[in-house]
């Protein structure tokens, strides 16, 4: 489909003073999914102890919110693509706040998990409708650095901001205001969208690509889940391995349906530019070893330093101040002057990362590629818990049984664990960033590209 073939918002919608406004409402929105990932976790102990399940069922209140936003996320993408970016934003909005009201009224473990779920479901529209959003707002090199630095600090930062929120909501109201708050965020994002927002959809409805759609929902869906069941059963359990392989190989199945039809889910056009595949393989990287040290450093803080949640969220305000910082200076400063090779490659990763992945794709296919951002941060999440997870038992085990018990053992174990957990994640960034100055085009080769792409579009367009 060509860009002629999408409807144009109206001039009044997407002028200077309304495009600010609209990154403020798809942040929102975007903060609302990111920290729904975390700020439960602080808030488990509670809801375990009000609803009175067990420890071996706990970890599927987690689980079954990624496991719907992860194998959704590409379908969700499409449908904004779809049916319109502002619309998909909208039902999102409201279904996230109901599943959100739902959880946090649950008077069952059963229902809490089916709210989870729900809310998984929904946050697979909104992230890719948020981000698809911000990439047909800003055209502009130096306003679209600026708002993907401030997207890029709220996707990031999101996670800790929900350690902080769930501190605070379970420790002076009630573990259910975690839930409850969703409803509060969605409402301002609401009203922000129906004053602010244009609608871009396509004039002639495409074809949906079901083939497609199946094998990359169930495959995403089997690898998300082999990797939590993997922290639970461990690798060699059956569970973990079936999943895992039949993950693997629907996605290489969904690769090869997808270079064939027509009407691609994920067109692999998106995917084939370098520099966009390496900033997407960025992104998944950079999520394996950050999701990890947020666990493991909130493990750390309250079960060694015996930290209250309130103060172990706290804890987390240096960081985000050095995300907020290092997004926006890398995506308005050094992006544009020295190119995303050097600047990925030294440390300043997702929201440069983010900036470049949606870069030059066609409108059309804006949600996906979207969609595909939030996929690699998704997936490599559940991979970077998983394998930590699994490194920091074993670890922690090992000591235990190699040395004499003394005072304060567990905790001396546990940190050794929790050490060699921040020394793989430290190597798995070092891994990414040698890729990234192995791979990533230079500056030069990059804007050479660029310029033999928009002559060939022209080319086209003229004849």
């Amino acid at each position: 489909m060509s860009t002629s073939a999408l409807t144009q918002p109206k001039s009044t919608e997407t002028g200077p003073s309304h495009r600010w406004l609209v990154l403020v409402v798809v942040s929102i929105a975007q903060l609302m999914v990111v920290l729904d990932a975390t700020v439960v976790n602080i808030a488990l102990p509670s809801a375990q102890a009000d609803l009175g399940f067990d420890n071996s069922q706990r970890q599927w209140v987690v689980t079954a919110y990624a496991l719907a936003f992860g194998s959704l996320l590409l379908l969700g993408g499409r449908i904004g693509d779809i049916a319109g970016r502002k619309q998909t934003f909208l039902i999102a909005l409201v279904a996230f706040a109901a599943a959100s009201a739902l959880g946090g009224a649950a008077p069952s473990f059963a229902v809490l998990v089916i709210a989870r779920t729900l809310q998984g479901v929904a946050a697979a529209m909104l992230a890719p409708a948020a981000l698809g959003t911000l990439v047909t707002t800003f055209h502009n090199p130096r306003d679209r650095g600026r708002a993907f630095g401030v997207f890029g600090t709220v996707a990031v930062a999101g996670g800790a901001v929900g350690l902080i929120l769930g501190g605070v909501l379970t420790q002076y109201l009630s573990w259910r205001w975690c839930m409850y708050v969703n409803v509060f965020f969605a409402a301002a994002a609401l009203v922000g969208a129906l004053v602010y927002m244009s609608e871009v959809k396509p004039l002639v409805r495409p074809q949906v690509d079901i083939r497609g759609t199946a094998l990359a929902g169930i495959g995403l869906f089997s690898l998300v889940f082999g990797f939590s069941q993997a922290e639970i059963d461990g690798w060699a359990s059956t569970v973990t391995v079936v999943s895992l392989v039949l993950g693997v190989a629907l996605l290489v199945a969904f690769v090869r349906v997808e270079a064939r039809t027509d009407h691609a889910l994920l067109p692999l056009r998106v995917v084939a530019n370098r520099s966009r595949g390496m900033a997407f393989a960025a992104v998944g990287i950079g999520g394996l070893a950050m999701f990890g040290l947020f666990l493991f450093l909130t493990y750390y803080l309250q079960l060694v330093k015996h930290f209250s949640p309130v103060t172990s969220g706290l804890a987390f305000l240096p960081t985000i101040a050095c995300v907020m910082i290092s997004s926006n200076t890398s995506n308005i400063v050094t992006l544009p002057r020295f190119g995303p090779r050097i600047v990925i490659t030294v440390g300043m990763v997702m929201a440069p990362s983010m900036n470049t992945a949606t870069a030059g794709v066609q409108p059309e296919d804006s949600g996906v590629a979207a969609a595909l951002v939030s996929t690699m941060q998704q997936v490599g999440g559940s991979i970077g818990t998983a394998v930590l997870s699994t490194i920091a038992a074993s670890v922690t085990t090992s000591y235990a049984s190699s040395h004499s018990p003394v005072a304060g053992f567990n905790a001396v174990a546990s940190t050794h664990g929790y050490a060699t957990t921040f020394l793989v994640s430290s190597l798995v960034f070092a891994a990414g960033s040698i890729l990234a100055g192995s791979l990533f085009p230079s500056k030069a080769r990059l804007l050479a590209m660029r310029e033999s792409a928009a002559l060939a579009a022209a080319t086209v367009t003229s004849g």
